[in-house]
């Protein structure tokens, strides 16, 4: 029982890396689309290490089922308002930086 509670720790722990990272290239990356890119990308592995921390912990199947569901619905909504927010910045005109 220990090892899963070291597994879920060290999940934990790599899953708030992620969200870090995320929040790191939301403030520094110089514009939208690469602060949307960052931010979504790093924001769904950090969910999904968090879930799967969260999993090895749960008592019954239909528990981790449930999380598993809920980060579906997050990787989903996540990937829909980034789409959105993408185009709307192409429509306002707002351009990719370049170096």
């Amino acid at each position: 029982m220990i090892l899963l509670d070291y597994l879920s720790i060290a999940l934990l722990i790599a899953g708030a890396f992620f969200f870090l990272a995320g929040t790191l290239g939301l403030l520094r990356f110089p514009d939208v689309y690469t602060r949307l890119h960052a931010l979504t990308k790093a924001d769904n592995v950090g969910l999904g290490l968090i879930v799967a921390g969260l999993a090895v912990q749960s008592d019954s199947w239909a528990d981790a089922g449930r999380l598993v569901i809920i980060w579906l619905l997050v990787l989903l909504a996540g990937a829909s308002v980034a789409n959105l927010i993408a185009s709307g910045a192409l429509r306002r005109g707002i351009r990719m930086w370049k170096q």
